[in-house]
């Protein structure tokens, strides 16, 4: 089987390999929940690939994360429950919707007109989804379930990265004007629960500990929100400076004939301060 720049093609693949007889073993015995991890997996190699500025990387990326698609909607289909082309055609049809301006009449003609837009049609495409999930419950006789997006924080996934559900959290809410106005109080708000979680640890109640902690981080993302530096991309950032002064470490470690595991902290220290220093 060749390659090909054809969707269809990689659908086929995708057959082939979940092909009872002769398909992989490993692919034929996958489903949704053993394959969600390498999903999201797939969407962070994007995100990296983008950082570094890196197009064949991305290009690489972007078809590991579309192959993903195609893996979902092969076990999907298999169950009876929807193909690729029903994936194709609900997100065509979501964006044909959500995009008046372009494909049909709408005075939305500004990025900020145009957004409000796009919220507004959510809110009718949230209000349908519970209507539907209610004609269901009805026609089964049985209590609807509850809706993972109902209410007004519902837009916001809570299979987001906890760190991006915390900011969208936040953004969320302050659409009503539930928000601090400025960024000084929440730095009061941040010392605030330092000082809780000191008085958790102090008092060695691990799940104070624990609840404290995300306090803490959950007013640390609203700062990063107020002073436009988005949190996750701010800790990335972090990340990376971490893994290049450790390495200076490494490096000059092993140039004086030292491991890291012989080193002692305070030699360690020593180096990691140097590590900060200017180039």
């Amino acid at each position: 089987m060749d390659a090909s720049q054809d969707i269809s093609r990689l659908i086929e693949i995708m057959a082939a390999l979940r092909q009872p007889e002769t398909g992989c073993p490993w692919d034929l015995v996958q489903t949704f929940e053993t394959i969600k991890p390498y999903t999201i997996e797939e969407a962070y190699e994007v995100a990296d690939a983008i950082e570094r500025n890196d197009p064949d990387d991305l290009c690489d990326e972007l078809g590991d994360l579309l192959l993903q698609v195609v893996f979902h909607a092969r076990i999907a289909e298999e169950a009876g429950l929807f193909s690729f082309g029903d994936v194709v055609e609900a997100i065509t049809r979501k964006m044909i919707r959500r995009h008046p301006h372009v494909f049909a009449v709408s005075d939305a003609d500004t990025p900020q007109a145009v957004k409000l837009q796009w919220d507004e049609i959510k809110r009718e495409e949230k209000q349908e989804r519970a209507e539907r999930h209610a004609a269901r419950a009805r026609a089964s006789g049985k209590p609807a379930p509850d809706d993972p997006k109902a209410g007004f924080l519902g837009s916001v996934q809570r299979s987001f990265p906890a760190l991006t559900e915390a900011l969208k959290l936040q953004e969320q809410a302050a659409k009503v004007g539930f928000d601090w106005s400025e960024a000084a109080p929440i730095l009061d708000k941040i010392e605030e629960e330092i000082g809780e979680l000191r008085e958790a640890l102090a008092e060695g109640h691990p799940d104070k500990v624990k609840d404290e902690l995300g306090d803490l981080i959950f007013a640390l993302v609203n700062i990063g929100r107020h002073v436009d530096a988005e949190p996750e991309q701010a800790l990335r950032g972090t990340n990376t400076k971490f893994r290049r002064r450790f390495r200076f470490i490494e490096e000059n470690l092993k140039a004086s004939g030292e491991t890291l595991e012989e080193a002692s902290l305070e030699r360690m220290e020593e180096l990691w301060q140097a590590a900060k220093q200017p180039s």
